[in-house]
């Protein structure tokens, strides 16, 4: 997937998965009470990122990114060192 946000230095460029509207139980949840998802799959990645990979996904805290969006795709950039982890 080719991307036009282009990430600088240590940064990595990923778009949010969607949060569920249904809990564990099986309630569906209103729009205003859904928690932001903070699992995101990267898009592309600066040349200084080392243990991150475009298709990776990972886990973020839910201060650290800037969001944007450009030709109506939410886009979320990231410094390396504030991804936590990546998932299987």
């Amino acid at each position: 997937m080719s991307t036009p946000v282009k990430p600088l230095n240590d940064r990595v460029v990923a778009i949010a998965e969607e949060a569920s509207n249904k809990t564990a139980a099986g309630f569906y949840l209103p729009e205003n009470a859904k928690e932001k998802s903070k699992i995101s799959k990267v898009v592309a990645v600066g040349k200084e990122v080392k243990d991150v990979k475009v298709g990776d996904r990972i886990v973020y805290g839910g201060y650290s990114s800037t969001e944007l969006k450009v030709e109506g795709t939410e886009y979320i950039i990231i410094k390396e060192e504030d991804i936590v982890a990546t998932l299987a």
